[in-house]
């Protein structure tokens, strides 16, 4: 994508993508799909029918290569060796910066703080930018369907300040209350939280519109992108947001990994989050200055093998056109919204009209752990419980749901399979 103002990447959905069918795809996805090796495996006896991308995706055969290579030949350390395994590590590590910034359309690599995931750059956001800047009686205002890694901060952050955390709501059909947002957006509100992607729902929500009703009231917002990276294109120059956080397990990447990419003049103004090595200019025990940003954040050893594979599955993902990927799992997610559509007494929560393929659902009379556990006898792995979002499980009224959260890797014969599955758990429950 590269530069933000010249970026050609189609909108993420919700702003003008269309995922309307073209006539025959281009892309062969059982060749896609060969490339994710654990997709191979059986449970119980049974074919693997992984329907858990949400919770963490599968990793392709070059992310996997890409990890087991630094291991094998690159082992060092970053930033600190002259030597050549130094600098291999190094040039490696940053060119996932790199890779990143052309994969959010940042402008500047600068501006990218690599993590260990959404939940440190959130952290990292409430602790350097926003405990300096709240006070008693400033608001952060936080939407319903929130990950609890985009709710518990900001209440850590208002015991400390003496802020309060406001509740945006949703929508009877799972998405955030836009005429809400504009009567909430006071001027005691000094950050808005919103996720691009509900991880429960499915929800795409319009956040270049959430942003821009923001800007005009001079409302910093932070977006947490981390279902939103697997499934859609990101430009954070079209957003309009200021800081936005996504993570490397969900988008086919290695678990520790993440970033947060933050407008230049934040990144700036704020004070390091953690101290220790590489992130400082000079030391001595007369006082300390420290390194500009994104180096200011990345304190100690990182996880480099990670950060790599990382790398590789942003290069992984650039090989599927995103018009290709978006008609793909549309079809997944009609199809599959079909099928849980026919059960009797399922109830799918939440029926936005711009979803990913996360589809939450409960059934009358059956608990969801019943329900997934069984499911899990005949291979399907589906995620049931709270799915990190205890407030919005609350608002629907339920304690947990299952979730079925599927990615291009996914097939139509999957989801047949799961019509079977279901009915035959079914009868042994009711």
């Amino acid at each position: 994508m590269g530069d933000a103002s010249k970026s050609t990447s189609p909108p993420p959905l919700g702003e003008g993508a269309q995922a309307d069918a073209q006539g025959p795809s281009a892309i062969d996805w059982s060749e896609v799909r060969a490339r994710f090796p654990a997709l191979t495996r059986s449970v119980h006896g049974k074919p693997l029918v992984y329907f858990d991308s949400a919770n963490t995706a599968q990793k392709p055969d070059v992310v996997i290569d890409a990890v087991r290579d630094y291991y094998a030949r690159h082992n060092a350390n970053i930033s600190r060796a002259v030597h050549t395994l130094g600098a291999e590590a190094t040039e490696r590590f940053e060119s996932a910066r790199t890779a990143l910034q052309s994969f959010i359309g940042a402008s500047r690599r600068e501006d990218i703080v690599l993590t260990r995931g959404t939940t440190e750059s959130i952290n990292l956001v409430a602790y350097s930018w926003a405990q300096p800047r709240l006070k008693t009686g400033d608001v952060v205002l936080v939407s319903m369907m929130e990950h609890h890694a985009n709710i518990v901060p900001w209440q850590m952050m208002a015991e400390r300040t003496g802020a309060e955390v406001r509740v945006l709501p949703i929508t009877d059909t799972g998405e955030i209350d836009l005429d809400a947002l504009r009567h909430l957006l006071d001027e005691r509100v000094k950050l808005l939280a919103v996720a691009h992607v509900s991880n429960a729902l499915g929800t795409v929500n319009p956040v270049r519109e959430i942003c821009s009703i923001a800007r005009r009231r001079g409302v910093p917002v932070l977006i947490d992108g981390s279902q939103a990276a697997p499934h859609l294109p990101i430009d954070v120059g079209r957003i309009g947001c200021d800081f936005y956080a996504l993570t490397g397990h969900k988008m086919f990447g290695p678990t520790g990994t993440g970033a947060l990419w933050a407008r230049r003049e934040w990144l700036e103004s704020m004070p390091p989050f953690m101290g220790g090595g590489d992130m400082i200019r000079t030391v001595s025990f007369e006082g300390t200055t420290f390194a500009d940003p994104p180096h200011r954040f990345e304190a100690g050893t990182p996880n480099i093998a990670g950060i790599i594979g990382l790398g590789a599955a942003i290069e992984f993902m650039r090989t599927l056109p995103w018009h290709e990927l978006l008609i793909r799992e549309s079809e997944l997610l009609a199809h599959l919204t079909q099928v849980l559509g026919a059960v009797p007494g399922l109830r799918i929560l939440g029926s936005a009209r711009e979803k990913v393929p996360v589809v939450s659902f409960v059934i009358d009379g059956v608990h969801a752990h019943d329900v997934a556990t069984l499911l899990d006898t005949h291979g399907f792995a589906l995620r049931s419980g709270h799915h990190c979002a205890h407030p919005l499980m609350q608002h629907y009224g339920i304690t947990a749901s299952c979730r079925a959260s599927l990615a291009f890797y996914n097939t139509h014969e999957e989801i047949e399979r799961l019509a079977d599955a279901m009915s035959k758990s079914l009868a042994l429950l009711r």
